[in-house]
């Protein structure tokens, strides 16, 4: 499912026109990436948690010459899928 199927079936579930899930869906998503580009963490109860990690600066090998390069450190975002979504998955 891409953004505009999630847009269109966001629309049939809640009864609002396309444009408003749009928005709904857009106020959402960047709501969750401010919280995450603060530092904090967003917990939907029972469906999971969104976080940020901290990967370290490492060393790696070029692939094609078997050189080491420093791979610098960086944040990446995570989720964890939360209990109920888990079981609503595997019934």
């Amino acid at each position: 499912m891409n953004k505009s199927e999630l847009v269109a079936a966001m629309a049939e579930k809640t009864g609002l026109p396309k444009k408003d899930a749009e928005k709904a869906l857009t106020a959402f998503t960047d709501t969750i990436v401010e919280t995450l580009q603060k530092g904090d963490k967003v917990s939907l109860v029972g469906f999971g948690t969104f976080d940020v990690r901290h990967r370290a600066a490492r060393q790696g090998l070029n692939p094609r010459t078997k050189e080491p390069i420093e791979i610098k450190a960086s944040d990446a975002p995570a989720f964890k899928a939360g209990k109920a979504f888990k079981d609503a998955l595997n019934k």
